[in-house]
């Protein structure tokens, strides 16, 4: 087990009106000190098709196409020890202080990319927040039981309504 710090600071601007919020970044989004940026993550082509707009490639394509479509991305924990990307693997869990976006933003909805991610918001940031995410299926490749169309679907039924 490592102990690993987040160091991708949060995206948003006092426009954001949802907030995703993964578990923590995998090995290649620390990497690549971004969000979901491991290749085969689907969560790049699950919101450009919400949104009706071409697959953002790079860093800056990414962060642009979430602040015109006011979304806000960050991640429940701050530090934990982990094994590789393995999210059952997380124990000693540090959580981001979401009042950074929340005071800053007029977010209106929260989302939880997956059930990890879900779970750990209940357990260290909703007593804090007191507002309820909603449950999003998992874009990781490891949730293979969900087709980029039926996530594309599922995702479209939540998101829509809060993009521009």
């Amino acid at each position: 087990m490592n102990h690993v710090i987040h160091e991708i600071a949060p995206v948003f601007d006092t426009s954001s009106r949802i907030l995703i919020l993964g578990s923590f970044p995998s090995v290649k989004s620390r990497e690549g000190q971004f969000f979901y940026h491991h290749p085969q993550n689907r969560f790049w082509a699950v919101l450009s098709a919400v949104a009706g707009e071409e697959k953002p490639e790079t860093v800056e394509e990414k962060r642009s196409f979430l602040l015109r479509n006011h979304i806000a991305v960050w991640d429940v924990i701050a530090s934990c020890e982990i094994e590789g990307s393995s999210d059952s693997s997380i124990r000693n869990v540090v959580a981001n202080d979401l009042r950074t976006i929340l005071d800053a933003a007029r977010i209106r909805r929260i989302f939880t990319n997956g059930k990890t991610a879900a779970r750990l918001y209940h357990q260290y940031c909703e007593p804090l927040s007191g507002r309820p995410a909603v449950t999003l299926p998992s874009t990781s490749p490891a949730n293979a039981a969900w087709s980029l169309e039926r996530l594309i679907t599922a995702w479209g039924e939540e998101v829509i309504y809060f993009l521009s």
